[in-house]
């Protein structure tokens, strides 16, 4: 059980340092480009135009950019979330942010998430989860960042999860833990396939 283990996190270490290097290399107007196609196809996903509670994500430089969908949702008079680093339990919560100008704040990982006063809203709530991850493969197998903090998070998420990424973070097949959170589905800028 040790070895296998031992295997499965130099299986995953690798996978993350080949997928890094690539987004790295991505140019810039690739990065713009795609990000608004991944916006344009989920809006379209009727998922998507139900869902009344929607945790999103803040991304990273190396990250598709669902920033502006945030924006276009609270406009809506959706109910937002994004995840906020709590302390005191060493993982993430959803945090409701209705004022994106005064309600976000730098946290703990150098990501921007909602201020402490900011609502948290449990998780079984969401009807929908976009999700971040370094790679992602057809059967909704997630590769995170190694910190297993997203895992947690999905742990009693009722309502849908979604991977989001570009094109170039899916792979063959992502190894995969019995603690490693699956998706329902995976969409890219130009594909969306459903996990299960």
């Amino acid at each position: 059980m040790g070895a296998d283990k031992h295997g499965f996190i130099e299986m995953k270490a690798k996978l993350r340092s080949e997928i890094r290097a690539v987004l790295k290399n991505l140019p810039r107007e690739k990065r713009k480009a795609d990000s608004e196609k991944l916006r344009a196809r989920l809006r379209e996903q009727p998922f998507f135009g139900s869902a009344g509670l929607i945790l999103f994500f803040a991304p990273l430089p190396c990250e598709i950019d669902v920033w502006p969908l945030l924006e276009e949702s609270l406009a809506a008079g959706k109910i937002v979330a994004l995840p906020r680093f709590d302390p005191a339990s060493q993982s993430y919560i959803a945090g409701r942010v209705q004022d994106l100008k005064e309600e976000i704040v730098t946290g703990r990982f150098h990501i921007r998430e909602p201020a402490a006063g900011c609502v948290a809203i449990p998780p079984e709530n969401l009807d929908l989860v976009l999700v971040p991850g370094v790679a992602f493969d057809w059967n909704g197998r997630r590769l995170g960042r190694g910190g297993g903090f997203y895992d947690r998070l999905l742990r009693n998420v009722r309502g849908e999860k979604i991977g989001i990424a570009f094109d170039e973070q899916i792979v063959e097949e992502i190894p995969a833990e019995p603690h490693d959170a699956r998706m329902n589905f995976v969409l890219t800028p130009t594909r969306r396939a459903a996990a299960r």
